[in-house]
Order: structure tokens, then C-alpha cells, then sequence
């Protein structure tokens, strides 16, 4: 697959929808970029509060910006806490760097697909249905 379609976009929505259902978790936001940085796909799940789509899209934005999950970003956030906030700036604070960005990889060559953004829970929370979401789609998903 060289490509992130709306269609598989929507499978791993719903999964990831399914995941937070299955673990009791508080409404979801997801959100589903194409390797561009460029949205294919946003739902919200009733009860989401009303910056859940821009920390969704900027959870995935920020894995697909520096080519790692975003657990990644967090990490750095902790050790390199001017390279995150220079990075951040870089890109007009479009980035969230905590956990529940995950990248989409193909799973023939690992090409970087695109990423999913979720929030809504806790961090953990929220990536554990980004991978759900990402690996019922028959891809590869890289937390960080």
C-alpha cells in the first residue's frame, strides 16, 4: 500500500472506537493524517470536549513531523525540553507531544503511511487504541 484511503482511515476509526468501548474508556477523538501532515479523516464520539480535534490532530501531526510516535516526542519533551519547544515553534504549535500519536507504517516496507491522533483518556489510554485501530487495518503502528 503506498497510500492512506478514507476508506482505511474509517476501519481504523471504528476500531479504535471499538478499543475504547472494550477498555471503558471516556469519549474519543481521533484523528487519522496522511504521510503530508494532511487530515484524511476526523471523528469525535459524543461527550468529547471541544479541543479534543485539535489535540487529536496535533498528537499525529507530530509523529508524522519528526517520523516517530509521538511517546517519542514526550520523551524528548522531558530530556531536550528546548528541542521540543523549538520544534513546536517551528511549527506554529501545531504539536502535542504526549503519547496517542502513533505512526502508520505499511507492512510490507515500513513506509511511513501517515499517523493517528487520539485523545480523549489518558495517554496510555488513548494510544492503545491508536495501535488497535492501526493494526485492525492489517498495518503496522509505531508509538515511539
Amino acid at each position: 500500500m503506498s497510500k492512506l484511503t478514507l476508506s482505511v482511515s474509517e476501519k481504523i476509526i471504528k476500531a479504535a472506537f471499538d478499543k475504547g468501548a472494550e477498555l471503558g474508556l471516556k469519549p474519543l477523538t481521533v484523528a487519522v493524517l496522511d504521510a503530508g501532515g494532511h487530515l484524511v479523516a476526523l471523528m469525535r464520539q459524543d461527550g468529547s470536549s471541544i479541543m479534543r480535534p485539535q489535540i487529536a490532530t496535533g498528537k499525529a501531526y507530530g509523529a508524522v513531523a519528526v517520523g516517530a510516535g509521538s511517546r517519542w516526542l514526550d520523551a524528548n519533551a522531558q530530556t531536550r525540553p528546548h528541542f521540543v519547544q523549538a520544534l513546536n515553534g517551528a511549527a506554529g504549535g501545531g504539536i502535542v507531544p504526549v503519547p496517542g500519536g502513533v505512526l502508520i507504517r505499511d507492512g510490507e516496507g515500513g513506509e511511513i503511511l501517515g499517523a493517528v491522533g487520539i485523545t480523549g483518556d489518558t495517554s496510555d489510554n488513548d494510544e492503545a487504541c491508536a495501535i488497535a485501530g492501526i493494526q485492525a487495518a492489517g498495518l503496522q503502528a509505531d508509538g515511539g
